[in-house]
Order: structure tokens, then sequence, then C-alpha cells
């Protein structure tokens, strides 16, 4: 008989508890993004969950800025904040605890942030992974972390992978531009929602030489080489032309390693994306995969983020949304990932103390390996149980022997002075039998 749920035992909205086979997937991506990180030079860091509110809100941009959950610590009555973004954390590392290290800087990071708005998926709890190149320049350190985000893309292995690369000036130009405040937010909603009507109503009014460049805005989109080619055609000023070249010399310097992690044609350009605009100093990013409505993978270059905790220092930078990139994987149909070869022992009364000796055996010799503590149940019951929590064998010890128990209860038989020598220690003295280590289906 199933239990009844309390309405009363609840969770707050926007978070969730994961289960073993989603938990597995999280899991497993961020190792895998974490390794890619770290084959490309970056090293881990841990920094607190939340932190004094006025010294994270200082590397905040206006949404994440709008978004801080914040309470009174109770013992030092200081208002502090749960952080929405990891990276102020990693500048106010930088620029205080590092302060004195030369050179580049590589750092990655994995953990959850919280934020008050829910989003699209309600969440207000979200798993992510990053890095942050500190001391870099444009356009090598660019070249690096654009080539690093087509990596993580890759890592996924989820299909349909798509890496958008901009940059914030032509944007920035044309609402700095604007002098009404109501004008610059019409356009800056057209332009988001890439609306060539819009956003040639919105720019009604303005210079021609500027509504030229604001209704070119959304065209400004596709394969790069097309992108700069429209964009070159434009009355420029100097400083956007500059940028322009930025730009082409960043994607000819990423091409080969971007194109051997996302294929041709993996890279677009988009010239005219209105997000980060005031947050961002020059190249921006954001990575798509199938089966995520938003972007699983954003950041950008914010050379300006250091100084506000007391260093001037270029950094580049980007997160993965890994419960986004999870639910792409289970929406391809991608399996969960493979769990460890694992014994459950389980025993007679008389031979439970000899179970706990073998269990210890197996995991020395690296085994995954545990006592069943349910008592006495049939075979079939036994092996199922097992393969629901991801054991792959049984190992039995009866009062008449020793067998192993696999997929369909069938006995084998384990020779008496195997299992001596294993409950000896002598974990390499088992030969565990070949078996199919998929997990019955689990909802995730």
């Amino acid at each position: 008989m199933l239990n009844t749920p309390n309405p009363r035992i609840r969770l707050p909205a926007g978070v969730r508890d994961f289960l073993p086979p989603a938990a597995a997937r999280r899991r497993a991506l961020s190792e895998r993004l974490l390794g890619e990180f770290e084959r490309w030079g970056f090293e881990r860091i841990i920094t607190p969950l939340f932190e004094c509110a006025d010294v994270l809100e200082r590397g905040l941009g206006a949404d994440a800025h709008a978004t801080a959950i914040r309470f009174v610590e109770p013992v030092t009555g200081e208002v502090v904040a749960l952080r929405p973004d990891i990276t102020p954390q990693v500048a106010r590392l930088v620029a205080t605890r590092m302060n004195g290290e030369g050179g580049p800087i590589r750092l990655c990071y994995e953990g959850a942030v919280a934020r008050m708005a829910t989003g699209a998926r309600g969440q207000r709890e979200i798993l992510q992974a990053g890095v942050e190149l500190y001391g870099a320049g444009a356009p090598e350190g660019d070249a690096e972390v654009i080539a690093v985000a087509a990596a993580a893309l890759a890592a996924a292995h989820v299909p349909e992978v798509g890496l958008d690369v901009g940059h914030v000036g032509l944007v920035r130009h044309v609402l700095e531009a604007v002098a009404e405040e109501a004008q610059r937010a019409e356009l800056a909603v057209a332009l988001r929602k890439k609306d060539r009507d819009g956003v040639a109503r919105a720019a009604a009014g303005l210079p021609r030489p500027l509504r030229a460049l604001v209704e070119a805005l959304p065209t400004l989109y596709g394969e790069p080489a097309a992108v700069l080619e429209r964009a070159r055609e434009l009355r420029l000023p100097p400083p956007l032309r500059r940028g322009l070249a930025l730009v082409e010399e960043v994607l000819e310097a990423t091409a080969p390693a971007a194109e051997a992690s996302l294929g041709r044609g993996g890279v677009t350009l988009d010239l005219g994306e209105v997000r980060g605009f005031d947050y961002y100093t020059g190249i921006r990013l954001a990575g798509y995969v199938a089966g995520a409505g938003e972007a699983v993978l954003r950041g950008g270059r914010y050379d300006q983020l250091a100084a506000r905790y007391g260093k001037s220092s270029r950094a580049i930078g980007f997160a993965v949304d890994i419960e986004a990139m999870a639910e792409a994987q289970s929406a391809a149909g991608l399996p969960l990932p493979a769990r460890p070869e694992g014994v459950l022992v389980a025993a007679v009364r008389d031979r439970r103390r000899e179970a706990g000796q073998v269990a210890a055996a197996l995991r020395a010799a690296g085994h995954r390996a545990a006592v069943d503590l349910a008592g006495p149940q049939s075979r079939r019951a036994l092996v199922a149980y097992a393969r629901r929590v991801g054991f792959t064998c049984v190992l039995e010890l009866s009062r008449e022997g020793a067998a192993w128990l696999v997929e369909g209860a069938a006995a084998a038989e384990i020779p008496a002075a195997a299992v001596r020598r294993a409950s000896t220690g002598d974990g390499a003295a088992l030969e565990l039998p070949h078996a199919r280590a998929e997990s019955a289906p689990a909802e995730e």
C-alpha cells in the first residue's frame, strides 16, 4: 500500500530533489565539464554559497542584482545574499586572495546558484559549472575561452549543438546614443526579440545614420563571414570598425578548435544581441543544445569586473547550466551514465560477519560492494533489488556454500577457498561474473 503524501512536507517553490538516476546524470555532466576545463589548464576553486550582500553585489549585473535573495545573518546581523552568479565571487577572489599572482590565471568551478526570479523552467536553484580566465586580453584570451566553450558543449554529447559569438560594441553604441529612456527601453525589447518591424518603430525620429544602424542590427546574425560582410557595408565609426576587426581575428583563431568540437557551421555570429550589453565589455557568447529552449552556456568579456574589488584585470569566462544540459540529454534519449561494477553480498545470519569481511575486501580491490540488510528473501527478489539500486550481481553466502547470482537469479558456485581468501582481505580472489550492468528503468 502506498503512503499518502503529507501536504505539509514540501519544498519551497523553484527547488527540487534529484533521485539517484537524475543525480547521476548531473554529477556525470559536472565531472565531464570540469575534466574538460582541467585539460585546458583551468584549476578548480570553491566559493561560498552566500556572502555579504554589499560585497557580492559590487560585481553583479543589473539582472543578477535584481534576482539576488537576501536575508539577515542571525549571528552578526549582516545583510547577506545567496549567490545568483559565481562570476563576481571569482572576481573578488582574484582581486584579493590572488592579488600578487602574475601571469594569466585560469580558474574553474561548479556549484549551485540561487535566484529570486523563476525563469522559463520555474527554477530558483541552478547548478552551474564554468571557467574564468584573468590576465589575458583579446584576441588570444577570447579565442581560448571560445574554444573551451565549444569543447564544453561537445562534452554534453547532445545532438545539434551550436555556439553563438557576438560583440557588445554595436548594441551599446546604439542604446547609449538614444537619449530618451522610454525609447531606449522599447528599442532594447524589440532588439532582444529580433523584431524588425518593432525596431523600425522604436527607431523613428532618430538621426538617419543611427537609424540605419539600428534597423540593421536584427539582420546581423548567422554565418560569421556573411554577417561581417554585411556589417562592413554600414557607416560605422572607427571604434566599431576596430571591434569588427577584433571579432574577425578571434573567430579565425578559434575556428580550428571550434570546428573540431562542433563541426563546420557550429559557430554563428550575432552582432545584434542585447543581453548583457551593460555588463560585458567586448566578446560575448551563448551556447545552445537541442532540447533546451534557452542558452545552456552564457559568458563574455568583462574587463571592468575585478576593478570593482580593487584590482584592474582583463577577464573573460562563461558558465554552463548543468540542469538545462541534463534535461536536454534526457529529451534526446541519451542513456544514464553507466554504473560501476558492484556486488551485493547476501548471507545467512551465521555468515554475516564473513559477508562484511568479503565486502570490505571487494571495496579494497576497487569494486562497489555492500552487505544486504533486508534479511531472507528469494533469489529472484534479491537480484531484482540489487539491479534496482545499481549492483551488477549478488554474492550469496548460504549454509551450503557460496554462489554468484546474476540476471534471472541463475547461480554459479564459488570455490570455498576463494571465499576464505576474500574474507581475509584478498578481494582479487573473487572473479566477478560478467553481467549486464544496466539498471532497471528509473524516473529521473
